[in-house]
């Protein structure tokens, strides 16, 4: 095991942390105990502070309008709009549980909350990361299954939803809880201000080479091509039935909003997840290889800006939920944001296109 102040390479490990310079400048100290200027300048710090900030004063505003909205509209209460309103508390979970952690550990240059709120704010901003990201998965399918009807007579109803929700908590869990109990652990990465998942060492008595090799194969690869799967069908089924009603430009129009509705999520999933997914990736094939703190700390501040663009996406676009609480209607006309409303059952045929 390599101790606190010894050199791993290019990196230094001590006990519960990983600093991605060598120890042989003689800077490198504890990001529990001291400021970490030396991997970065101090406006670095407050910029990161300032992006969590922004992030804080708009995301939670907007999920939070979300669950304020569903509770009080009783129309809401769909058993689609439950897969959304999990998202938006997947959502506040990683902005109470983690932002604010963050804010305020970018704010003093070092995580100065030690190793158990390095635990607890890793723990959070995984988890409600993850229940998000498997929400996503949820709302997929459920797209899939209503609009490309591969079974048919299928409702999805309140007891498919209730299902959705948990499993999606579940599969989170099996993600966010492991680093708790042994397997893997939570430190400090990048600029060491923000605490996520160890990709740095394959620290064998904790086994964290075979729960990253799980976490990256399981939590997503596969959410990955379910989620292309499921909106690169339904993209070919309405553009398939938009083509038998040229003459009809509430179609045309439709396959439009569904075209560009599709392009946005898959592209936010890529904007969000992608890059984060790729730095860790090479991080932990690579252990040794030199890199900067700014070379993780930006990708995972992408990663947190999901809890801004899945409101934004599925909820602000979402014509019922605006409908309610007096939003401007992005689509124009009902009938065209019909198209690509997703709180009620929508189906499509060979003669028709008629989301709800």
């Amino acid at each position: 095991i390599i101790k606190y102040g010894a050199t791993a390479m290019n990196g230094t490990e001590g006990p519960n942390f990983y600093v991605p310079m060598s120890n042989r400048t003689g800077l490198v100290r504890s990001p529990f105990e001291h400021p970490q200027y030396y991997l970065a300048e101090p406006w670095k710090y407050s910029l990161l502070a300032a992006y969590m900030l922004f992030l804080i004063i708009t995301a939670f505003p907007i999920n939070f309008l979300t669950l304020h909205v569903t509770i009080k509209h009783k129309k809401l209460r769909t058993p689609l709009n439950y897969v959304l309103l999990n998202l938006a508390v997947a959502d506040l979970f990683m902005i109470v549980g983690g932002f604010t952690v963050t804010l305020f550990t970018a704010l003093h240059g070092y995580f100065s909350l030690g190793v158990t709120g390095c635990n607890v704010e890793g723990f959070f901003a995984t988890l409600g990361g993850e229940i998000a990201l498997w929400s996503l998965v949820v709302l997929a399918v459920e797209r899939y299954i209503v609009v490309c009807k591969p079974m048919t007579n299928f409702r999805f109803e309140e007891k498919h939803a209730i299902a959705g929700l948990a499993f999606s908590w579940v599969m989170a869990l099996t993600c966010a809880a492991p680093p708790l109990f042994g397997w893997s652990r939570y430190i400090p990465e990048g600029m060491q201000c923000s605490c996520g998942i160890d990709y740095y060492t394959p620290k064998p008595e904790i086994n964290n080479t075979s729960f990253v090799i799980y976490m990256f194969v399981l939590h997503f690869c596969i959410p990955l091509f379910i989620i292309f799967f499921c909106y690169s069908r339904l993209l070919c089924t309405v553009r398939a039935a938009a083509a038998q009603q040229q003459e009809s430009e509430t179609t045309q129009r439709a396959e439009k909003e569904v075209t560009r509705m599709v392009i946005v999520m898959v592209i936010s999933f890529l904007v969000c997840w992608v890059p984060y997914a790729t730095v860790a990736w090479y991080i932990f094939a690579n252990q040794g290889v030199e890199f900067g703190p700014v070379f993780m700390t930006a990708p995972a501040f992408f990663a947190k800006s999901a809890a801004l663009y899945n409101p934004v996406i599925y909820i602000l676009l979402n014509r019922q939920v605006c409908k309610e609480d007096n939003c401007i209607n992005p689509f124009g006309d009902d009938e065209a944001a019909a198209a690509v409303s997703k709180t009620q059952t929508s189906s499509v045929s060979s003669s028709q296109v008629a989301p709800a």
